[in-house]
């Protein structure tokens, strides 16, 4: 995917299942949904916006012992509502 573009639904919710499968870190992950939603410039519809909302912080430590905020079970949790989403 072209980082300069504004992603596709499709091209989000791979990036949950590229997270999920341990394809993408956690860092990576965040650092682009930061930067497509700070960019005034791209239009978002309202699943696009409340996924990347998730994806934007998903590496935010829950304490001092390197374990996240948002766990992996809570990120397939949120993958599995992102697709029952898009079926509405």
């Amino acid at each position: 995917m072209d980082a300069s573009r504004q992603p596709t639904l499709d091209e989000i919710e791979e990036h949950f299942v590229a997270l999920v499968e341990g394809r993408l870190s956690r860092d990576e992950a965040d650092r682009r949904a930061g930067r497509w939603m700070a960019d005034d410039g791209l239009d978002w519809d309202d699943i696009s916006w409340w996924a990347l909302t998730l994806l934007h912080g998903i590496d935010l430590p829950a304490d001092e012992s390197g374990a996240y905020l948002h766990d992996d079970e809570q990120l397939r949790g949120w993958l599995a509502e992102l697709r029952k989403r898009r079926t509405m």
